[in-house]
């Protein structure tokens, strides 16, 4: 059985699951990463390196991945400078203004991440993920990232040796050592962190064009896969009164910001999945030919009993003076523009309340998890 665990992303909601693991290490207790198979996707990328590259040891590496988070603040991940925020915004108001013709650089971000690269580059050892694979800890990671000149989805992954490259229509896979780059192209917000050169082609964040997240960790060789999201699942009675209570007088930037960015890294899971369970409903049922290359897949997915972006509505006043002075020109304040905040607030006391609600969501589904991963669940169990 290869146990695979996909985690997917979404700035600073990725948070959770870094309280999702350490409540995982408490189950799992002392040994290496229980997973042979890690997938990451945006944010996801992160957690899911930090924890290739110290595969040896699954509690320590996940105290590693806490306290790295839990230390966190917005200067860890983008510049917040007023110089920086300012130049940004100025090759935006000269790009916009003069159609290109007088400034050298485009601009195509809102905000400098050379910070965040710094500290993965410290805190991540990237030359131990291909030493962990070759000592058999890891069977493949894969970080998948956003082609922007093709808009493909690229799976880097480093593996077993039988694992082989692939190509679909709209999504392939690269096999190749796992670096900072990849990492930090992964993690590329769409619009606010700037595109990662890989190559000769500029990539963005995974979750823009990855429709089949599960997808990895399939072609990885995973027939069970823990998948740990970032959406607090609706009951229908919940978004028919969402709905009926709707009503404002204007529609600032903040709120369309925040509706796309949850098209990004919240719609593709559940689809996914429901799509793996289908098929592998249909492989019980039937007898399959001895050279079918197609098997049963389960899949247990643990996501928030909270909506995230809820418990980010009073950060923007935590910001730095002229992030905040951006962030409410766009249209965010402690009464609209959450979901938006949700994703940039790298604010002690917001990752604080993800992680601590991640590890309380999966200590409540212990059993649930135990079970699953030593395969006694019947089918494949989900959330909600």
């Amino acid at each position: 059985m290869n146990l695979g665990l996909v985690l997917t992303g979404g700035g600073a909601r990725a948070a959770y699951q870094v309280g999702a693991l350490q409540a995982l290490a408490e189950l799992f207790g002392n040994g290496p990463l229980p997973f042979p198979v890690v997938c990451g996707v945006s944010a996801g990328a992160i957690n899911g390196s930090s924890l290739a590259a110290e595969a040896d040891d699954f509690p320590g590496a996940v105290k590693h991945l806490s306290d790295t988070w839990l230390g966190l603040t917005p200067d860890h991940v983008y510049r917040t400078d007023a110089l920086s925020l300012v130049s940004i915004g100025s090759g935006w108001f000269r790009g916009l203004t003069t159609g290109g013709t007088q400034a050298p650089r485009r601009y195509n971000h809102l905000l400098d991440t050379s910070p965040l690269k710094d500290l993965l580059g410290r805190e991540i050892a990237f030359d131990r993920i291909g030493e962990n694979v070759a000592r058999g800890l890891v069977r493949g990671l894969a970080i998948s990232a956003t082609n922007y000149e093709t808009g493909t989805s690229v799976t880097f992954f480093d593996g077993a040796s039988e694992i082989e490259p692939w190509a679909r229509s709209r999504r392939m896979g690269v096999k190749t050592a796992i670096t900072l780059d990849q990492v930090m192209a992964s993690a590329s917000i769409p619009i606010f962190f700037p595109p990662v050169q890989i190559g000769r082609a500029w990539y963005g964040d995974g979750g823009v064009r990855l429709n089949a997240p599960m997808s990895p960790a399939l072609h990885l060789g995973a027939d069970r896969i823990l998948a740990i999201g970032i959406r607090h699942p609706r009951t229908a009675e919940e978004t028919t009164e969402l709905n009926e209570g709707a009503a404002r007088d204007d529609l600032p930037l903040s709120q369309i910001l925040g509706v796309l960015m949850n098209a990004v890294f919240l719609d593709s899971l559940e689809p996914d999945i429901e799509r793996v369970e289908r098929v592998t409903e249909m492989l019980d049922s039937i007898q399959r030919p001895a050279d079918s290359h197609l098997r049963p897949v389960r899949i247990l997915l643990l996501q928030p009993s909270q909506d995230l972006a809820q418990l980010a509505a009073d950060q923007v006043m935590r910001f730095p003076r002229t992030l905040r002075f951006l962030l409410k020109g766009l249209g965010v304040s402690q009464k609209g523009g959450s979901d938006l905040l949700s994703y940039l607030a790298f604010e002690q006391q917001y990752i604080e309340r993800l992680v601590t609600l991640g590890y309380e969501d999966t200590r409540a589904r212990f059993d649930e998890v135990r079970a699953f991963v030593e395969g006694r669940d019947a089918q494949s169990q989900q959330a909600g």
